[in-house]
């Protein structure tokens, strides 16, 4: 017999081997009968052989300055210290994200191969993309002359722009390199090589040294917004750019902004996408966005963050910078090392910050980096996604379908018919930050923008959201402020709350008796404030500056959850309470297994059988514990609901994985 069922798609209650054999034995030949796939019982299946992983490092500017001489050079010690972090994580490519040199010199590039070389002489590839200070300080010659032995040989170069755009395969990953600005110029043969390819392929990474949407730059803001009158190289391009990389679930990766973040970047308008969920026709399906990261710094100097989130088409659910600015910023540089991992289906990601006060390659500034987790995820290609606003969203603002503020979703479904969903908690802690106030401004016959009005106009139908009741702008009722005195545009200066991207994900059963759900995003933030320089700011006494919050008043102060460390380290961080519905296929008996989790990789129950709660899901058991026996006062809140057969619950306050396993 075939085992080709696909519960999720159908969502038909599993056959068992029983009746599919009854079905066999009481044909009256060839001719009648009639074969019915199955999915074998997970006990029955063979273990399976762990997929091969493959880790990609993330590498950012490294600029060093220039010395007394005028003579430029590379930040010599981020660089060692990202390269070290990553060689001990067991890194097999590193993606270096442009402004690799400050000045293109002769001497900068003998000084980035000079690090470089020692890992490469370690087995670890490097695929190294060209930044702003590349194409305009270096010249051609020099730059393929230094890097053609680090762009991997069997790399597939765009047909005209060798040597700037390339792409390899590793594993089931597809990787492209492209340099400063050439993602809308590349994209027609990105397209193509991933159509080409898609049978072949889980996973897609394209690098670049730039973006559709930055922190302070971003190819929309620049080439579009203020971008010259009928220069359409990426007017024409970013929506469809926007569209296949979500369609295809594309991980973007950049440097250039000198400071971290983390957000999806949508294919429709953001209050236009919706969470999601799963279709009797279609199976799971996801929300509409691609994810990217900038990847931090790893030089000698430090960015502000300019205009904000672009909450038209970016939700942002991590932000860190660190400018070195004493009188209104941060005491030090923070040196970034980030790290994805694929193996089969799945992607972990993390990324490191450590703070160091170098400026220079002077041998009195080197240090050896303190590393701590300020960012991860952890999600497989069989997924539903959320987005779970904080709680600061003002009484009275229209849901509009996406401000949810609730750990709430609807069903996702893995391959063997268990589904889940997130059934209670509110979103309490998350981290807020300040921008600075910046302008547009505008040439008419030279600008795309021929009046203020055009330029405004403008401002909104490809960045910001228009404010008005059915379609509140959560960071300001004024993003962009018309100042006819001066003819410019004005971007106010206001306060973010970031958003929680939740991830409910599906994995085969392994040494479980269901398939794997891998819950992730709950646990990325703590209750950290910081300026727009990068400065400490507390959420709990600081109100958000004015104007910041939908009514026209600035963000109050916060109360946060005694659980909330107020630390950029997460990596002993407590998610605010949530729960998780958990519901088996109904052929399994409930009183034979346990909802377990996984401990050090090991699988392992929540909670002692006699502790399970035989009690259907309430909101009300977050704030009052049903009764257990004394024993159980310590064990996690746990339960099954006898009136569905084989459904539990859980409370949890950490990212997990949960299955189902024998008692």
């Amino acid at each position: 017999m075939k085992n080709s069922i696909n519960i999720r798609k159908t969502l038909q209650a599993p056959i068992s081997i029983a009746l599919a054999m009854t079905l066999f034995a009481c044909g009256s030949g060839t001719d009648s009968f009639v074969e019915i796939p199955v999915k074998p019982i997970p006990s029955l299946l063979p273990a399976p052989i762990p997929a091969p992983k493959f880790i990609i490092g993330l590498l950012p500017d490294t600029q060093g300055g220039s010395d007394e001489t005028g003579q430029t050079h590379v930040a010599l010690h981020p660089m060692r210290n990202v390269l070290s972090h990553q060689k001990s994580a067991g890194v097999d490519m590193v993606l270096a994200l442009g402004d690799l040199t400050d000045g293109g010199s002769t001497e900068e590039f003998a000084e980035w191969i000079s690090v470089a070389k020692q890992y490469k002489d370690k087995g670890i590839e490097f695929l190294p993309v060209m930044g702003n200070h590349e194409t305009s300080h270096a010249y051609t010659v020099e730059w393929i002359d230094n890097m053609k032995n680090y762009i991997p040989e069997d790399a597939v170069h765009m047909p005209g722009y060798e040597w700037m755009n390339y792409y390899v395969v590793r594993e089931n990953v597809l990787i492209f390199g492209l340099a400063y600005y050439n993602l809308p110029v590349a994209f027609q043969w990105i397209k193509d090589t991933i159509l080409s390819k898609q049978d072949n392929i889980r996973h897609i990474v394209v690098a670049s040294h730039d973006g559709l949407i930055g922190a302070k730059y971003g190819q929309t803001r620049e080439q579009i917004v203020d971008g010259t009158k009928d220069d359409n190289w990426v007017y024409d391009v970013q929506p469809e750019i926007r569209q296949f990389f979500s369609d295809n679930d594309v991980i973007y990766v950049q440097g250039h902004e000198h400071q971290y973040q983390r957000s999806l970047i949508t294919a429709k308008n953001t209050l236009e996408t919706l969470p999601s969920s799963s279709t009797p026709t279609g199976g799971n399906y996801r929300m509409g966005a691609y994810t990217q990261i900038m990847s931090g710094n790893a030089s000698y100097k430090g960015y502000e963050y300019r205009y904000g989130e672009r909450e038209l088409v970016q939700m942002l659910v991590s932000q860190k910078n660190a400018t070195y600015n004493q009188g209104n910023g941060s005491d030090h540089y923070d040196v970034n090392s980030a790290m994805l991992t694929f193996q089969g289906e799945q992607v972990d990601y993390e990324a490191y910050y450590a703070e160091h006060q170098a400026k220079s390659n002077d041998d009195s500034y080197a240090f050896t980096a303190d590393w701590h987790l300020m960012d991860k995820f952890s999600r497989t290609t069989n997924r539903c996604e959320t987005m779970v606003y904080p709680n600061s969203i003002a009484a009275g603002t229209r849901p509009v379908l996406v401000f949810q503020t609730q750990y709430l979703s609807n069903d996702c479904y893995g391959d063997d018919g268990s589904f889940a969903r997130l059934v209670g908690g509110s979103n309490d802690t998350f981290n807020r930050t300040d921008t600075r106030t910046r302008d547009f401004s505008f040439t008419p016959g030279f600008s795309r923008a021929e009046t203020l009005m055009d330029l405004t106009r403008l401002a909104y139908q490809w960045l910001f959201v228009y404010h008005e009741k059915w379609t509140p702008n959560l960071n300001s009722p004024n993003r962009a402020i018309p100042d006819e005195a001066a003819n410019e545009l004005i971007i106010p200066e206001t306060s973010i709350d970031l958003k929680e991207y939740i991830t409910l994900s599906w994995l085969t059963a392994n040494e479980t008796e269901s398939d794997i759900l891998i819950v992730s995003g709950t646990q990325n933030q703590t209750g950290m404030y910081q300026n727009a320089y990068g400065g400490n700011k507390d959420i709990t006494v600081d109100t958000g500056l004015a104007r910041s919050q939908t009514d026209g008043s600035a963000k109050s102060a916060v109360t946060l959850p005694t659980t909330a460390s107020k630390k950029w380290d997460i990596s002993d961080a407590v998610s605010d309470t949530y729960a998780v519905q958990f519901t088996g296929v109904a052929k399994m008996d409930a009183s034979t297994v346990n909802l377990a989790h996984k401990v050090a990789g090991i699988w392992q129950p929540i909670t002692k059988a006699e502790c399970i709660v035989e009690l259907p899901w309430s909101d009300t058991m977050l704030d009052i514990t049903p009764s257990r026996p004394d024993n159980c006062a310590e064990e996690p809140l746990v339960g099954v609901d006898n009136n569905y057969g084989n459904r539990w619950w859980v409370v949890l306050n950490q990212d997990t994985q949960l299955a189902l396993i024998k008692r």
